[in-house]
């Protein structure tokens, strides 16, 4: 864009050099004067030799109009020169902005590019990691504890029951609030003991097993993407809507529930429920699997068990998904 303009005021500081019908214009001029003058000069006067102020209008009329003519036509060809001179600079100036717009996008698309590259290897060393933590969940965390599987058989698929039709599941402890907020947070690390054990206990119960299940795919599905939700900063809603949802109730005074504000996530998460079958049919599975334990959770649970509820990852990914899919509509 420079370019074309530097050119542009050099071409206006340059001496403006004669154009053809500049040269014709004084050719003719001249020629017509000469001529004109001749004949005057030559021809026979009157015998009294006096003229008449008409007579002498019209003589400077002829001398002068074919002049005036002249230049008229010229100065229309100096300034259709100047235009095509002046529409060949817009031209120029135009094709350098236009190249240098295109080289700019390159820029940034290659910036781009590089992004997304780092972005794919972020994902890809995600998810290296989450295979990493997942394999603990079946490693020995401390000596001398009982390890689990991360996924359990149903009783309808051979688990051994006792007598009078009664599974070992059925005899283990009702989970408490606190673990089964902690367990639908999942482990902060590799480290995070009292998270493991939190999640253990809660694949030992059938209902909070299925929704740790569903979470987990969830969760890595959208980290495929890059959305986490450590990363999430949500409005919080007070406990009393968690209830008011709870019971079945929707719509505007529900819909603060939905309080994920990054555009980026939502239009990821939104586009990805459109295209991937896999994923839709996960987060489907998902919003009813966290549905069906709110229900069960909000009688027996505080405000404060209920707030803490919110802030899991568990939680916060029902937000996103839900607000997605209109959910709290």
């Amino acid at each position: 864009m420079g370019t074309g303009l530097g050119k542009a005021k050099e071409t206006q500081d340059e001496p403006r050099s004669l154009s053809s019908a500049e040269l014709i214009g004084y050719s003719v001029t001249f020629i017509w004067l000469v001529g004109a003058g001749a004949f005057f000069y030559f021809a026979p006067s009157s015998g009294d030799g006096s003229m008449d102020s008409l007579r002498f209008v019209m003589t400077l009329v002829a001398l002068f109009l074919p002049v005036a003519v002249i230049w008229v036509a010229a100065s229309a060809a100096r300034t259709a020169r100047i235009y095509r001179e002046e529409t060949e600079r817009l031209r120029s100036s135009i094709d350098d902005m236009r190249q240098a717009l295109f080289a700019e996008r390159e820029a940034k698309s290659k910036a781009i590019t590089g992004q997304v590259e780092e972005k794919l290897a972020a994902i890809a060393q995600s998810a290296q990691k989450t295979e990493t933590v997942l394999a603990t969940f079946s490693s020995a965390r401390q000596q001398g504890r009982v390890q689990l599987p991360l996924a359990k058989p149903e009783p309808s698929d051979g688990q051994p029951s006792l007598a009078l039709g009664t599974t070992a599941e059925e005899l283990q402890p009702p989970l408490s609030n606190a673990i089964l907020i902690r367990a639908i947070n999942f482990p902060e690390s590799d480290q995070d003991a009292d998270g493991f054990a939190a999640l253990r206990a809660a694949l030992k119960d059938r209902q909070a097993r299925q929704l740790v299940q569903a979470s987990q795919d969830v969760l890595t599905l959208l980290s495929q993407d890059g959305i986490y939700m450590d990363d999430m900063r949500p409005d919080r809603a007070r406990p009393e809507i968690w209830r008011r949802f709870a019971k079945g109730e929707r719509g505007r005074a529900t819909a603060v529930l939905g309080g994920i504000r990054d555009r980026s996530c939502l239009a990821l998460t939104s586009a990805r429920m459109r295209e991937d079958a896999i994923f839709r049919d996960a987060a489907h599975h998902f919003l009813r699997r966290f549905d069906q334990m709110l229900v069960a959770f909000e009688p027996q649970a505080t405000d404060e068990e209920i707030a803490a509820l919110s802030e899991t990852r568990t939680a916060r990914a029902f937000m996103l998904v839900g607000r997605v899919t209109g959910a709290f509509d």
